[in-house]
């Protein structure tokens, strides 16, 4: 079959049959993507958060500041790197490694394109389409969190064993509301597979159809990725820096970069998930054939940068959660709201799989609504009248019956003598 009659077959056909050569050119180029989209990341953060702060910003290195990420990262390559002498060295070095891999492995399975013309061959920017893509890119972020587990563990210190611990519980909490929240979309689109998952969002979008379920994922990425107002692994205020505060030079770098290249795995994955992928706006599916196709990589990453503006906003407006505060949402919250979403996508799907009036469905969900709101109208109430109660058995508690002396104010003769001195 010629390359030129490929243009008929699917997404996973193309990518199945591109050569090794080209398999390798492809990861080149997404990996020189993350990099450059790291190093604008961290700019437009700086300049975004200035502005809001009513500051300036990186002005000084390249136009607009746009090369104070390249001297940052140069400065930190050339700094002295440090081990401390209680740590473990080998997990030590380790560490930052695992972070920073695995959120580029990620990338293998996210469409960021449609079909295109490279080197001659049509092929799609998407290294392979497994059947189970969104499972491995799960898979792929729940061992990224052993390179920050393994940074604290290893340091030989209290706070970064301390925000390790910190980022294992917290990602253990927030993967389990992530994946539930992924089920609904599962259910829709019959398939785990990212490429099936953005073809089935040809109609309408599955952040509106799966609304709640958009709200839970993006709450839940950014506890996924340690970013605030959830950044409690690496609390300075508590932690002096968590998991990575004896970390120096090129591994402190491997954690930066790991961070923000997270941050654009998960916004991926809600661009892929949620917003349609590559595809354009409804109204503007004619731009998709710009440029041989090459102008869906625009619309991607506008999607993308939508949801990195989102991570800047939350930091520059939020104050950091105490840490009970943040598990109490995550367990009691969270994944409740996503187990009975899950619930009522299945009972919906199933009846208009099964020819249901659509005033039926219409009703169900209202009246699913109403039992909900009414449930945590009771739980409200319940909860204020056991405050009521606490605070009532606090006031008629007895007197205690041994004397209790009365403490009054008093000046020692020191003090006294002191005063006098100053007032002659």
């Amino acid at each position: 079959m010629s390359r030129i009659g490929g243009q008929g077959m699917s997404t996973s056909e193309l990518i199945g049959a591109d050569p090794g050569w080209l398999i390798l050119v492809k990861g080149v180029l997404i990996f020189v993507i993350c990099v450059v989209a790291t190093l604008l990341s961290i700019w437009a953060e700086r300049r975004i958060v200035a502005r809001m702060q009513v500051r300036v910003g990186p002005n000084r290195a390249g136009k607009f500041g746009l090369l104070q990420s390249l001297a940052d990262g140069v400065k930190l390559a050339l700094k002295e790197d440090l081990i401390p002498k209680a740590a473990d060295r080998v997990v030590f070095v380790i560490a930052p490694i695992i972070s920073a891999t695995t959120c580029f492995m990620a990338f293998a399975v996210v469409p960021m394109t449609g079909k295109v013309r490279l080197f001659g061959h049509t092929t799609a920017m998407q290294l392979t389409d497994l059947p189970v893509g969104v499972l491995y890119v799960l898979a792929i972020a729940s061992v990224g969190v052993y390179g920050i587990v393994l940074a604290g563990w290893s340091s030989g210190s209290t706070y970064p064993l301390l925000g390790g611990l910190r980022s294992s519980a917290q990602v253990i909490s927030y993967e389990v509301a992530m994946g539930l929240s992924l089920v609904a979309v599962f259910i829709y689109s019959g398939s785990m597979s990212t490429s099936s998952i953005i073809d089935a969002q040809q109609k309408w979008w599955f952040g509106v159809v799966l609304f709640p379920s958009f709200i839970i994922y993006v709450i839940s990425m950014v506890g996924e990725t340690n970013r605030a107002p959830f950044d409690l692994a690496e609390a300075e205020g508590e932690l002096v820096g968590g998991f990575h505060t004896e970390y120096s030079s090129l591994k402190f770098a491997l954690f930066f970069l790991a961070e923000y290249v997270n941050m654009v795995v998960v916004s991926s994955l809600a661009t892929t998930l949620f917003l349609g992928g590559y595809h354009a706006l409804p109204g503007l599916g004619f731009t998709e054939t710009w440029l041989g196709g090459w102008f869906t990589l625009v619309w991607f990453f506008a999607k993308v940068i939508l949801f990195f503006f989102l991570f800047v906003w939350l930091r520059g407006t939020l104050p950091r959660l105490r840490y009970d505060q943040f598990m109490q949402f995550g367990w009691k919250v969270l994944i409740p709201v996503s187990l009975l979403w899950i619930m009522i996508v299945s009972t919906l799907r199933v009846m208009s799989q099964q020819g249901a009036p659509r005033f039926v469905i219409v009703g169900f969900t209202f009246g699913v609504l109403l039992l909900v709101f009414a449930a945590a109208s009771l739980f409200d109430k319940a909860k204020e009248k056991r405050k009521l109660e606490d605070k009532e058995s606090l006031n008629a508690f007895p007197a205690p019956s041994f004397p209790v002396p009365v403490l009054t104010p008093q000046i020692s003769t020191q003090a006294s003598i002191g005063t006098e001195e100053i007032n002659d």
